[in-house]
């Protein structure tokens, strides 16, 4: 299959490597320069005008917003063949994506709204788990494309679903990084270094990826590797209000989560990794995780 792929960001960029590796593959970025030097290190064909990718077969995006992939869809739709299928990695709105499929039928495009989680590192491994949203049969068609990026694959519902799934994932996520915060900075102030904490948690009913994976790597080193930006999470923690606003949910925690987030994102800038979070409620605490710090007496 001939695969088009379009935006080389954080997660486009290995996926795409990925991609290259296993089909003759065009990589399109809105910077050109991003586009040449991913195939001078991975293969396959850059193009500078969208119109270059029109004979692809599968088409992937992965933008920040479905706004950017609508503005995709309006130059590029028109030029692909029917039975062209679009792949959606972006994280977006439900509707949006919805609004993006809609167009694309209208051409004989077929589109999957495909959102990933597995942060970078399983985009370079090639072990991201991918919720698909769309019609199945479709979803049965490309999964050899999937595959060499995914892992996992689910098909979590029609159109949409896929953007969905990843919003409440997404702020389930800050969820808990931020309870795991708070509650380490208060036993911090308590005299509980953060380390002995996490031993006890990682082993009892309080677990999640935040304490076990977050925290110890990256916090208590105070590593703070960028994988995945905390204003992205914020966007996506807003979605995810969206999401339980349309099915008539209340969801007063989601939503102070989500409020929370977006300060703290404000708070720290555009380039904060999502895991600094931490940075702002240590803060507030006036503590610190760090293995480096457990010597010193509570404040």
């Amino acid at each position: 299959m001939r695969v088009a792929y379009v935006g080389l960001g954080a997660m486009g960029r290995p996926m795409a490597a990925n991609l290259a590796a296993s089909f003759p593959t065009t990589v399109f970025n809105r910077t050109a320069g991003v586009a040449h030097d991913h195939v001078a290190a991975h293969g396959g064909r850059a193009v500078e005008q969208l119109a270059d990718l029109a004979d692809a077969e599968v088409v992937c995006t992965c933008l920040p917003t479905d706004v950017e992939v609508a503005a995709v869809a309006r130059v590029l739709g028109p030029l692909l063949a029917p039975g062209t299928v679009w792949l959606d990695h972006t994280s977006g709105a439900p509707q949006g994506s919805r609004e993006v499929a809609t167009a694309l039928s209208g051409h004989g495009v077929d589109y999957l709204d495909a959102p990933v989680s597995g942060g970078t590192d399983g985009a370079a491994r090639g072990a991201l788990t991918v919720m698909i949203g769309g019609d199945a049969a479709t979803l049965d068609r490309i999964r050899p494309v999937l595959g060499a990026v995914a892992e996992r694959v689910v098909h979590v519902g029609g159109v949409g679903a896929g953007m969905a799934v990843k919003a409440v994932n997404n702020v389930l996520l800050a969820t808990s990084l931020r309870a795991a915060a708070e509650g380490l900075a208060a036993l911090a102030r308590l005299g509980v270094p953060a380390a002995t904490a996490l031993e006890v948690i990682n082993a009892s009913s309080g677990r999640s990826f935040a304490t076990e994976r977050l925290l110890p790597e990256r916090v208590l080193p105070r590593t703070f590797p960028f994988t995945f930006a905390l204003e992205l999470l914020a966007k996506d923690a807003g979605l995810a209000e969206v999401v339980v606003a349309d099915a008539g949910v209340q969801a007063p925690l989601l939503a102070a989560v989500a409020a929370l987030t977006r300060e703290t994102a404000a708070e720290l800038g555009p380039g904060a990794d999502h895991v600094e979070l931490v940075r702002v409620v240590e803060a507030a605490a006036g503590v610190h995780l760090g293995a480096e710090d457990e010597d010193r007496p509570p404040s």
